[in-house]
This record gives C-alpha cells, structure tokens and sequence, in this order.
C-alpha cells in the first residue's frame, strides 16, 4: 500500500502545480500574457527568419489563446485531483488499478500542453527558440519531464495485480 500512495503523492504534486500555474495565471494575468503576446506575434525571433508570416498579431486571437492556455490548465487540475480522490478511494482495494485512469488522463492532458502547446506550437511553429528573450523551451521540457515521469510511475503494474 505505501507504493500506493507514493504513486498517489506523485499525482497530488502534478495537480497541484497545475492549480498553482492556472491560479498565478488568473491573478497576476499579465506576466504571463506579455510572454504568450510576444510568442504568437513572433516579435522577437531572428530578424530575417522567413517564418514570420505565421505570427498571430489580432490582440483579441492572443487573448483567446491565452484563456484557452488558462482553461487548459484549470481543466488539467480539475481532472488531476479528481483522479487523485478516485485513487484514494481505491487505495487499500483490487481496483486501484482501474482507478488509474482519470489520473493518467490529467497527467496526458498536462503532457499535451507542454508538449505540443509550447514545444511544437511555441517552439516550432511560432519560432520560439529564436527569441532570447521569450523562450520557454528549456521550462517546457522540464514540465514535460515531471509529468512524465509521474505518468511512468502511475502507471507501472501493481504487484498484487500484475
């Protein structure tokens, strides 16, 4: 049962980085708006790149896309603690494992907006790791790894039910 709740404490920790990141997004809105202007504007990569042409400029577009990163990360709480509670209530029974899945849908869900919102999107499409200044790249990466990793975990056979 203790490698139980580690696997449990892995997706509590998770859950709530997401609900500290959307929360600090909510009320310090505008840190994180400059550096999600600054990406999709494209204003700040190499001055010749030819891949310009895909910068979002429209200031109503980038505040939908910020919201929709917020939402995202709220939704990706949202979901992380519910797959916590269901893991907890699972914790000492045979269906510990199929109470797994909620959590591991949080936990993909948390990969996917690192991995594809900020690395492929951010980083790719938008250039970002052109910009000096506003490059996410390297943080994105180490999300994607913590998250990652607690995914691996979670998901590994529990050897009552292997």
């Amino acid at each position: 049962m203790l490698v139980r709740f580690c696997k449990i404490g892995f997706v509590a920790v998770v859950a709530l980085f997401f609900s500290v990141i959307a929360y600090g997004n909510i009320t310090d809105y505008d840190s994180n708006w400059q550096f999600v202007q600054h990406v999709l504007s494209m204003d700040t990569i190499f001055p010749n790149s030819t891949l310009k042409w895909r910068a979002i400029t429209d200031p109503n577009l980038q505040t939908a896309g910020y919201w929709g990163i917020i939402g995202w990360e709220a939704l990706t709480a949202l979901v992380l603690w519910i797959g916590v509670i269901r893991l907890l209530a699972a914790v000492s029974g045979l269906g510990f494992a199929r109470a797994k899945g909620i959590a591991a849908a949080g936990l993909t869900m948390g990969f996917l907006l690192f991995g594809l919102g900020f690395v492929v999107v951010g980083g790719e499409w938008f250039a970002m790791w052109q910009s000096e200044t506003w490059n996410g790249q390297q943080k994105a990466f180490e999300f994607i790894s913590m998250i990652g990793l607690a995914l691996v975990i979670l998901l590994l056979p529990e050897p009552a039910e292997a």
